[in-house]
């Protein structure tokens, strides 16, 4: 009797198992779905990008962002206008913010037309884009031009509201030239004292959040008759920088001993103070940053070449880091 109940179990078992079998290897329309489903999420995420954008951080600066862009990066009228969106509150790409950044054109902001035309960006948007606050117009202006002329093959932009150029801030009343580049500067701070000397000069700092590091321009105007690249430096090792919120890694006893600029390529020596380590001969990598996004901005070169005792440590492709 036990032997037949054992006999008819394992005959059960065994039929319950070909039949699962026979399932698994006649593909039903579900399984056919899921797996389109599946390649279709490895293409989007095999076209992604990471970009740089400039948000607002918690104490109101513009600050380098990294997010991810799917447009070709040939298609720069497509690809301006996919990055635009991180900067609008409440638009498509704010869940995909990164923590600690915010938005900052006004909720209704629409991009309606980005095109090239003679090397030239032309942006038109609709005058929802003005019903910003007096405190962040300017910047607002800053943050779309330094986004805009990240894209590679974008120096200059030209700002339009509704079909007119933009030429005059409504609140502030501040005068725009019709074509914006970098020169515009972001972040400003002040420091004259008279209009003798005045020199601008942008600087990248390093600011925090959640212990994660970002850069941070400032661009300074102040009362200097020395070349832009020993402001930086002098900038930059600081006991503390003009602001304490934002930081720079770069040793307060790193000096620099000379430099030239060659071609396309400014060559800067300094002393040991620069290694993070001596017996490595390592730079921390953001005081290679710094640096060189720093320079990006201020000077018309390629690479930035950094050379301690006369032995180069160190060579910065500029456009591998815009």
């Amino acid at each position: 009797m036990l032997k037949r109940i054992t006999v008819k179990r394992l005959l059960i078992t065994s039929s319950a198992i070909m039949a699962l079998f026979l399932i698994y290897l006649i593909p039903s329309e579900n399984t056919y779905h899921l797996k389109d489903i599946k390649q279709n999420l490895e293409y989007v995420n095999a076209s992604a990008e990471m970009a740089e954008v400039y948000l607002l951080n918690k104490n109101d600066y513009l600050t380098r962002a990294s997010v991810s862009v799917t447009t070709n990066k040939e298609d720069i009228g497509a690809r301006a206008t996919e990055l635009l969106q991180y900067l609008i509150l409440s638009s498509k790409m704010e869940s995909k913010i990164p923590s600690g950044f915010k938005a900052y054109l006004p909720e209704g902001t629409e991009i309606q037309n980005v095109r090239m035309e003679n090397g030239v960006l032309k942006v038109e948007m609709n005058e929802q884009v003005l019903d910003i606050d007096e405190k962040l117009e300017e910047k607002m202006v800053e943050g779309i031009v330094y986004t805009l002329t990240g894209i590679d093959g974008v120096d200059k932009v030209i700002l339009y509201v509704n079909g007119s150029i933009l030429t005059k801030l409504p609140k502030t009343k501040l005068n725009l030239p019709n074509t914006l580049d970098r020169s515009f500067g972001i972040n400003k701070d002040y420091q004259i004292t008279s209009y003798k000397d005045v020199k601008k000069v942008t600087v990248y700092y390093l600011d925090s959040f959640n212990d994660n590091y970002y850069y941070v321009p400032v661009t300074k105007y102040l009362n200097d008759s020395r070349d832009k690249i020993s402001i930086i430096i002098d900038e930059l090792t600081a006991s503390s920088s003009y602001d304490t919120n934002l930081m720079s890694f770069l040793n307060s006893n790193t000096k620099l001993m000379s430099f030239n600029q060659s071609d396309d390529v400014l060559n800067l020596v300094f002393n040991s103070y620069i290694f993070d380590d001596v017996d490595t001969r390592s730079v921390l990598e953001e005081v290679i940053y710094t640096i060189s996004l720093s320079v990006a901005d201020n000077y018309d070169v390629k690479e930035v070449s950094f050379t301690v005792n006369d032995k180069e440590i160190y060579k910065s492709v500029l456009k591998t880091i815009e």
